[in-house]
């Protein structure tokens, strides 16, 4: 495990985003830039399951991302699927501009996603990595991954990992955290408002116990 901090606070709130993918198509090159500052010079296939930590300060509060970067082989996803798809906050695709299979591979991929979440309101965006091999003006895949994004209402993203700047794919997570702790804060008020809310006929039984019938 890679990680861009050695300390943790006491009291943070943990945020698990999966970025999901076909193989080769710069996961790993993608979280290792968000949480070090730097493109890796060598990375290897991941196998299973692998994550990244960073520690962020969102509205006075510590967060503690978690990127988890999982292997695009159809034989270690399979038996780690139910691992990593739990307690997910957020969820980042990303195919490659260069490789047209891996962009058709992404309706798979969000069908997967699809079926092992929660739930519709989960975030997610989708990365078009390695825009600085291709003419983005003649190139598909890119314009089909924006119209992709429409129809499934994510954000896009047309990124290089190696030549992207920090502050690009800063951007890119930074959105989905601020994203996350909104509806944290919403669901906070949602409980508070239940738990305060009094019982309809808790008046009712007060007036009971002190009326008298004499």
């Amino acid at each position: 495990m890679d990680s861009c901090e050695f300390w943790v606070p006491a009291i943070c709130r943990t945020c698990k985003i999966i970025v999901l993918g076909d193989a080769g198509v710069g996961k790993t090159s993608l979280s290792h830039l968000y949480c070090t500052g730097r493109f890796p010079e060598k990375t290897d296939s991941t196998i299973g399951v692998d994550f990244r930590e960073k520690l962020l300060q969102v509205a006075g509060e510590k967060i503690k991302v978690q990127l988890w970067d999982t292997a695009g082989q159809e034989r270690f996803r399979r038996c780690m699927v139910q691992h990593y798809y739990r307690n997910v906050h957020a969820v980042v695709f990303v195919y490659d501009v260069t490789n047209t299979s891996s962009f058709r591979s992404l309706p798979l991929w969000m069908e997967e996603c699809q079926q092992h979440l929660l739930g519709p309101d989960v975030p997610r965006v989708l990365v078009a990595n390695k825009a600085d091999l291709v003419t983005v003006s003649m190139n598909p895949t890119i314009e089909q991954g924006r119209h992709l994004a429409e129809v499934h209402s994510m954000p896009f993203y047309l990124f290089s990992a190696k030549g992207g700047s920090r502050e690009q794919v800063d951007t890119i997570f930074g959105k989905l955290v601020q994203q996350i702790s909104r509806q944290r804060g919403k669901k906070t008020e949602i409980v508070r408002s239940i738990k305060l809310r009094p019982k309809a006929n808790a008046v009712e039984e007060k007036k009971e116990k002190w009326t008298c019938n004499c």
